[in-house]
């Protein structure tokens, strides 16, 4: 599809896939919050419940570091990176933000894994764009 500003929207075909992934895993978060609000008829902060306090971070976190992820991945994508290793950039930042929600929504040690993996891609997408030099 061709717009006549914007022309081929499929400029970014990698960057637009994990862009709506990732957001289908913040609106999940998102509706997890809604949904133990209403079940604790909580509607302002967390009620001190400890639950609800993981339901809001893992939320919180996800809106936090998935903007910067996906932005280095679209400069990286614009530079002419290369597919399959956007692929495994996308691929390893969603399984990461999938490993920190589970394990802070069940208290789980792979909280810290997703953490890790998710600094990890930011890190390496940030010098893989620096490398790619896209203002040379």
């Amino acid at each position: 599809m061709t717009n006549p500003l914007l022309g081929t929207l499929s400029l970014v075909p990698v960057t637009s896939l994990y862009a709506a992934l990732n957001a289908f895993l913040t609106l999940a978060l998102s509706i997890n919050v809604s949904m133990v609000r209403t079940k604790l008829k909580v509607f302002r902060g967390d009620g001190g419940h400890a639950g609800l306090g993981s339901a809001i971070r893992a939320h919180g976190n996800n809106v936090e570091q998935v903007p910067l992820a996906l932005i280095l991945l679209l400069l990286a994508e614009l530079s002419g990176g290369n597919s399959t290793a956007l692929h495994v950039f996308g691929g390893a930042l969603l399984v990461a933000r999938l490993a920190h929600a589970v394990g802070l929504l069940r208290t789980n040690p792979i909280q810290a894994v997703g953490a890790t993996l998710t600094l990890v891609v930011q890190l390496g997408l940030a010098g893989w764009v620096l490398w790619l030099r896209p203002w040379g």
